[in-house]
């Protein structure tokens, strides 16, 4: 994403909070907003893991 693009979404995201935010409260919201993003572009992308062999890996039983 360009970074004007970046600029722009954060600029939203600040203003969509509530006034009583915290600088915490904002950290949280940009980290899940990054992590949902790179998220989406790995699924996207086909960089998935099937449930069945994370469930094996961690030893769960479905």
């Amino acid at each position: 994403m360009p970074p004007q693009d970046v600029k722009q979404q954060a600029r939203k995201l600040v203003e969509d909070l509530p006034e009583d935010i915290t600088w915490d409260d904002l950290v949280y919201e940009v980290i899940t907003r990054r992590e949902v993003e790179k998220g989406l572009a790995d699924s996207q992308a086909g960089r998935t893991t099937p449930v069945d062999d994370v469930a094996k890996e961690f030893g769960i039983s479905e």
